[in-house]
């Protein structure tokens, strides 16, 4: 296959960016995109050139650390898919593909295709945890939770804070994220108790660092790797919104 790549270069945050054009003529079917990036970076390297800088890590769908806009689509035109498992039967010898980072004000680009996505981080510490004291582990059916309620909480789980739903998101909006990092804890007993302090502390902390506000245009949904649903976010607004009265009595 041959690809013809254009890319997002940026030396640093605080330089312009460009798109480069480059051309892959090694490239196959079975090659997953972030292989075409290294085949691609190895040219690079061969001609002299700087490679281009991307995030990646475990190359299995997992860490969601390799988020990148392709073709004008967070993580590329295959659903439920993370970059590192879009492979390039996707696509046709010839095409011209487009890859950027993903964009939003409060990911500032470090380099080339890579962005600092640490906001994330700060809104997990403001509250996606459980710190009241549960004892030791117990036995997998000491505590009596419904299958409903143990399948959303691993559904809301899966999340893997890749940041698609950010980049997708014409608010820049980090709803969803927050919302799966809220609801994953309060489906189950012992997340419960702090349901009210967390949904406060988490909101407001997506608020301070930039991120916008959601208003429904369910994009964020549509890119999500793990299909995380939308309902999510209008759990935590309703926890959200009972949470200065309920958060007094926790």
């Amino acid at each position: 296959m041959t690809i013809h790549l254009r890319v997002w270069r940026q030396s640093g945050p605080d330089s312009p960016g460009f798109l480069e054009d480059h051309t892959v003529t090694e490239a196959n079917e079975h090659m997953s995109f972030l292989e075409l990036l290294d085949v691609l970076n190895e040219q690079l390297i061969r001609d002299g050139r700087e490679p281009v800088e991307f995030d990646s890590d475990c190359r299995e769908g997992i860490c969601g650390s390799c988020g990148l806009m392709v073709a004008g689509i967070a993580h590329g035109p295959q659903k439920r898919t993370a970059v590192c498992q879009l492979h390039m039967r996707s696509f046709n010898s010839g095409d011209t593909i487009t890859v950027e980072p993903f964009r939003a004000r409060a990911f500032p680009i470090v380099r080339d295709l890579v962005v600092d996505r640490s906001a994330f981080d700060r809104i997990i510490a403001a509250g996606g945890f459980v710190s009241v004291t549960t004892g030791g582990a117990p036995d997998a059916n000491a505590v009596l939770i419904s299958k409903a309620d143990a399948d959303r909480a691993m559904d809301y789980a899966a999340c893997i804070g890749c940041g698609a739903c950010v980049a997708a998101c014409p608010n820049g909006s980090a709803s969803l994220f927050t919302a799966a990092k809220i609801a994953h804890l309060d489906f189950l007993p012992q997340g419960q108790v702090e349901s009210a302090h967390r949904a406060l502390a988490m909101v407001d902390r997506m608020t301070d660092e930039g991120f916008g506000n959601c208003s429904n245009h369910a994009e964020c949904e549509a890119v999500c790797p793990k299909g995380i649903s939308i309902a999510g976010i209008a759990r935590m607004r309703r926890l959200y919104l009972m949470g200065p009265l309920t958060a007094k009595a926790q």
